[in-house]
């Protein structure tokens, strides 16, 4: 009788569905549609009244359909996000059920609305990157009880609107309210969001200036010795910059290293160099060099290409500043304030890095995706980004005040004192929260029922060594080796690889270090390497299947690895293996080096562990078999999400399609650690789940007890660590890994509230 009944539900949302998609495809207005849509789901689902509240401004729900209710209060009435009953589902993120709404201590009536007449309320959030975009609400005149499988349906139903309301014709059709009503003034200016976070501080305009208006030299070789001056010096001032800088790891380091690879390349300072030698001024070859790739290169449709298009362009301008002798402007700007607010048409990563990050309240763009790469290093240095705002760079003038709010995506001129206090309020609490991060430092990475969690981080640029102190951390997860070999001009000998090693090794001290072997292709291109190139490079020739069909340098590799921990433990481990044999390939290359090493006489490493990242997931299949020979294995979810799901991380369109707090990796993840500790092998996280609470969170409750964040999430992480207690999420997470929902995310960050678990 239940399988029935189930059945029949599953066959009504089903029904309902059909319909629902039906009125979707009318060609009539979206209001008029919307209200279809509430109407049905009232016939269906037998509710008296249903309705739609959409997020309109800030922090503002609207009703914008409705049925069983007054209909003339569409656009009427609002709500406060955290008022109310449909402000508290829009606040919390999960759904709300009242077989007696009035005695709920959240219940308020709004006029015109007429709801007084009603008993019983169901109300579920419209979710769209994790974030509430609207409210779908039902009640009955009776006090009803609403089962499990009723919710289900009606989160369901929400799925489908909030497609509808996070559209472009919705976008639209909300723009023209917005506009028609004066909402947004013009010292009030809605963008799109980058990086969140909360600004407040004086207008720098950042411009560039270089136009080359002399083009033929009139001297080759001068001209070639301001050429070489400047690059010299922008290299010098790159790497002093980059490596002062503590940026945590993510992204962005592969970002910053792209961006110095370029500055770098050989290649493309020659061709610089050939133009100046046909006759041309430093400027215009610079010019002339980079129009060139341009040329050869626009047309491209393949994401990454575009993004080193701009990384380029970015180069050639720095460059071009060098040569004009203008390049410290920006710093005498930045010294006569504290507190700036950055305002561009467009920029570069390393252009930002010429501010002082620690005054930097706030970057403005004209331009600008999600994607950016200075949105992405903004990020990292928890600057907030709002960008998408065309013509705002020609109206605001240097040292006006403007408030920026990188969570809403809305730019405040000439705020008001109630706005300013309400932005140096969010500082203060940002600045207690880094405090209390901070002191956090000499505390065990401990649950709240005595679980030790091995808490590491990855290491991939000089500057993430300091984390090892400042974070008090565990040891080192995973060291991105092929860090040295991209900022490098040449591939880097067994000497200079020892002394890499070697270093990291000294500054862990105790600590465990977990190096990675040489893992290059797809997105991280080496420069003195050639017929990389392909189609699809994220599932070609890269990782461990280009090192070990150029043997030799995984020789070297692995040879370095031993003589730099001379005395001390060694773990290896080799990325993207997809079988056993690959797997036995590998570790035998390793014990080769280790036996001619042996036989030298050299100090060996007191002790050898032999393992591998679980990134593909044919290799799951295999796993008992693997771990019969593997010392330990580490998880990267970035590219096990990105081949499990069949979705290209790096596209914008896919981005949010796909969760991994979903059902399906969530098991597949828990089947993973559960044949590890069968076979008593350890087993760590080092991808980016492990450097997002939540995520980590969901992670320790599947039986993860060894985790590596990036160096700037380590505190967040920890915190989080601290605040839960194993036993209890458990049972959770394996009640919720039978859900069919699209993403767990909703209800393990409502868990996170109701127990409070310390997600920030």
């Amino acid at each position: 009788m239940a399988k029935s009944a189930n059945t029949e539900k599953e066959n009504q949302a089903f029904k309902i569905l059909k319909r629902l998609r039906q009125v979707s495809e009318d060609q009539s207005e979206i209001s008029v549609r919307l209200n279809t849509i509430m109407s049905v789901i009232a016939e269906e689902m037998g509710y008296d009244g249903v309705s739609c509240f959409v997020l309109l401004e800030e922090n503002i729900l609207e009703l914008f359909a409705t049925s069983g209710y007054n209909a003339a209060a569409c656009h009427k009435v609002t709500v406060r996000i955290g008022e109310g009953l449909v402000g508290t589902v829009a606040k919390n993120c999960r759904p709300l059920v009242l077989s007696e709404a009035k005695k709920h201590p959240k219940y308020i009536s709004k006029d015109n609305f007429k709801e007084e007449d009603y008993q019983s309320f169901i109300g579920v959030p419209l979710i769209r990157r994790h974030k509430a975009i609207g409210v779908l609400m039902a009640e009955c005149k009776e006090e009803r009880d609403y089962s499990r499988k009723e919710q289900e349906t009606l989160e369901t139903l929400a799925m489908f609107i909030a497609d509808i309301v996070s559209s472009e014709e919705m976008q639209a059709y909300k723009a023209e309210l917005i506009k028609s009503r004066g909402l947004m003034t013009k010292d009030k200016i809605k963008g799109l969001s980058l990086s969140k976070g909360y600004g407040l501080g004086q207008a720098v305009l950042h411009h560039r200036r270089h136009v080359v208006t002399k083009i033929f030299a009139e001297d080759k070789d001068k001209e070639l010795d301001r050429l070489t001056l400047a690059h010299q010096q922008m290299n010098d001032d790159l790497d002093e910059k980059f490596n002062s800088t503590k940026l945590g790891l993510g992204e962005h380091t592969d970002i910053l290293d792209a961006y110095l690879m370029f500055a770098k390349d050989k290649g493309w300072f020659q061709k610089i160099a050939d133009n100046v030698m046909s006759g041309l001024t430093a400027e215009a070859a610079v010019e002339r060099a980079y129009e060139d790739m341009w040329n050869r290169l626009s047309a491209t449709q393949d994401d990454y290409l575009k993004e080193r298009l701009h990384d380029l362009r970015d180069v050639s301008e720095r460059l071009l500043s060098y040569l004009s002798g203008d390049y410290v402007e920006n710093s005498k700007i930045v010294e006569e304030s504290t507190d700036i607010i950055i305002v561009a048409q467009s920029m570069g990563p390393a252009e930002l890095m010429d501010y002082d990050h620690t005054k930097i309240r706030g970057l403005l763009l004209e331009e600008g995706t999600p994607t950016m790469h200075v949105a992405i290093v903004a990020k990292a240095l928890n600057i907030p980004v709002v960008a998408k705002i065309k013509g705002l760079y020609e109206e605001i003038k240097s040292g006006e005040l403007i408030a920026l709010d990188g969570n809403e995506g809305i730019v405040y001129l000439h705020p008001s004192e109630e706005t300013q206090k309400k932005f140096l309020a969010k500082r203060a609490e940002r600045k207690q929260l880094q405090e209390k991060l901070a002191a956090l430092k000499n505390l065990p990475s401990q649950t709240l029922d005595g679980i030790r969690i091995g808490h590491y981080i990855n290491v991939g640029m000089n500057f993430d060594l300091d984390y090892i102190d400042s974070a008090n951390c565990d040891g080192i997860g995973l060291y991105r080796t092929e860090i040295p070999f991209m900022s490098s001009s040449a591939m880097p000998n067994v000497e200079k690889q020892i002394g890499f090693y070697k270093e990291l090794m000294d500054k862990a001290g105790y600590r465990k270090v977990i190096f990675r072997s040489l893992d290059v292709g797809s997105d991280k291109l080496l420069p003195y390497w050639a017929g990389l190139h392909e189609e699809n490079p994220a599932i070609g020739w890269r990782s461990i299947r280009i090192t070990l069909d150029r043997r030799a340098i995984l020789r070297k590799q692995i040879r370095a690895f031993i003589e730099a921990a001379a005395g001390k433990e060694l773990n290896v481990m080799f990325p993207m293996i997809s079988n056993l044999a690959e797997f036995e390939e590998s570790k035998e290359t390793l014990l080769i080096e280790y036996e001619k090493i042996k036989r030298s006489g050299d100090k060996l490493p007191a002790k050898i562990n032999v393992g591998l990242m679980i990134e593909v997931p044919s290799v799951v299949y295999q796993l008992d078999e693997i771990l019969e020979q593997a010392d330990f294995v580490s998880v990267g979810t970035n590219d096990l999400a990105q081949f499990f799901f069949a979705c290209d991380r790096g596209n914008p369109r896919l981005s949010e399609r796909y969760d991994v707090l979903s059902a399906p990796f969530l098991r597949m993840m828990k089947e993973i650690v559960n044949k590890a500790n069968q076979h008593k092998v350890y087993c760590s996280v080092c991808g980016e789940m492990a450097s997002v609470p939540i995520e980590a969170f969901a992670l320790i409750g599947l039986g993860y007890r060894n985790l590596s964040s990036s160096g700037s999430a380590y505190g967040r992480v920890k915190s989080m660590i601290r605040s839960i207690r194993v036993s209890e999420i458990e049972d959770y997470m394996n009640l919720l890994l039978h859900s069919k929902n699209k993403t767990l995310r909703p209800q393990l960050m409502a868990y996170a509230y109701d127990h409070g678990v310390e997600i920030y």
